[in-house]
């Protein structure tokens, strides 16, 4: 088990996850890292969410992958 991080940012702001989930494997944190997305993306606001990204780290601060917004939400028509 490992834990990590779900950082979410823009080339303007960055959200810091200081929490972090125990994860089983990569397979597990990607779905967490959707679900991160699915769940920013779902509270109302204005923001253009699509040159976000889901930077995935593990508890020394390497970068495991990295999950673009654009992935979970798809391209504007």
């Amino acid at each position: 088990m490992t834990q990590v991080f779900f950082h979410c940012s823009n080339t303007k702001k960055v959200f810091l996850d200081d929490r972090g989930a125990v994860v089983d494997d990569l397979a597990e944190a990607r779905d967490l890292a959707t679900r991160v997305v699915q769940s920013v993306t779902n509270e109302s606001s204005l923001e253009d969410w699509r040159d976000w990204v889901v930077h995935v780290s593990d508890d020394q601060g390497d970068e495991l992958f990295v999950v673009p917004f654009t992935l979970i939400l798809g391209k504007p028509h």
